[in-house]
């Protein structure tokens, strides 16, 4: 048989193990020699089965170790209002509730706070002109110390203008409890979120960053948070590693 269809061949009879569950996430894939051995061929070959695998983001390779499985998710987010709302009855940011409620450590590192022309798509989330000097709040999310999101948070400047939110400090509790404070300077109850999906192969700043393995993707969300006014009051934008995550959108429907 070609080496060509050989490669095809080793890569779906591993693709196959995977999808099945004989081979468990996180376990290590079969070396290379085995492999060689068991498919009559040689590492050279094996080398481009498993290369198709990591490509797929089935298989991933660090320095130093052996090949494994590439493991399930490890943060569950389920976004609902309850949870929104128990989130912040305890002043919890929404991710650190998350996090917390599994067992994990979370850590929210604040990069730069920043005025900025809005981008477009900012700006038609925040209904105002491409252009328009907005606030961001640029942060990294992390999980017992590994690297979990980007997160870009926008707000209307005339809105959060004087506020902790324009502040480069962390808040405690998170923008939203600013926000929402009734004895605060904007008094907003959010009351609506839409979220935008989309899904992507990362760029080189999000791979060094997120420290994203070869072949796997990253979901980008553009989160708008409405006040019961109906206004747009932020918008978060999003980046997070496809092996990390899983992602529950529970919709009620009246």
């Amino acid at each position: 048989m070609p080496s060509n269809a050989l490669h095809r061949q080793i890569a779906d009879a591993i693709r196959a193990d995977i999808l099945s569950g004989a081979l468990r996430p996180g376990t290590p894939a079969p070396s290379e020699n085995e492999l060689a051995a068991q498919f009559s061929t040689t590492r050279n070959t094996v080398r481009k089965g498993l290369a198709l695998l990591k490509a797929e983001g089935l298989l991933v390779s660090e320095q130093g170790k052996r090949t494994s499985v590439r493991p399930r998710p490890k943060v569950r987010l389920l976004s609902t209002g309850a949870n929104h709302r128990s989130h912040r009855a305890r002043g919890l940011p929404a991710f650190n509730g998350e996090v917390l409620a599994q067992g994990r450590r979370p850590d929210q590192r604040l990069l730069e706070v920043l005025h900025v022309p809005a981008p477009q798509e900012i700006a038609e989330r925040l209904e105002v002109d491409e252009g328009t000097t907005v606030l961001v709040r640029r942060r990294l999310f992390m999980v017992d110390d590994e690297p979990m999101q980007l997160c870009d948070g926008y707000y209307p400047l005339d809105l959060v203008a004087g506020t902790a939110i324009e502040e480069k400090r962390k808040i405690r509790g998170g923008a939203h409890l600013v926000i929402e404070d009734p004895d605060g300077p904007i008094r907003r109850r959010i009351v609506r979120f839409v979220e935008d999906l989309e899904l992507r192969m990362p760029t080189p700043a999000e791979i060094n960053d997120l420290r994203v393995p070869p072949g796997v993707p990253v979901a980008r969300t553009l989160r708008t948070a409405y006040d019961s006014s109906g206004a747009a009051v932020e918008v978060l934008d999003s980046v997070l590693p496809g092996d990390r995550h899983a992602f529950r959108y529970v919709i009620d429907v009246p």
